[in-house]
């Protein structure tokens, strides 16, 4: 199991449209990735209503988690996707 920490940096935190393009990100990915705020139980990162649950703020320290062949590649496209200000940014393609 592999995972990396990322600071929330939308000015919104994970809610709507940052929830939104990250949640359709992480099911565009070719393995499972979880994702959790601090000790808390990890939910999946392709679940809309998983993440908002999380109340994950701007600021707020998250973890996600995947295992496989591609985990590193998709912690990496998710990593970079929270630190940025998806409410500022355009949607990515793809």
């Amino acid at each position: 199991m592999m995972d990396r920490t990322a600071i929330v940096a939308s000015s919104s935190g994970l809610h709507a449209r940052p929830a939104k393009i990250f949640v359709q990100a992480a099911a565009r990915q070719d393995v499972a990735v979880r994702i959790r705020v601090g000790q808390g139980k990890a939910v999946p990162a392709n679940s809309m209503l998983g993440v908002l649950s999380l109340g994950a703020t701007h600021g707020t320290e998250v973890t996600l988690e995947a295992e496989g062949p591609g985990a590193q590649e998709a912690l990496d496209a998710l990593i970079d996707l929270l630190s940025r200000d998806l409410d500022a940014d355009e949607v990515p393609s793809g």
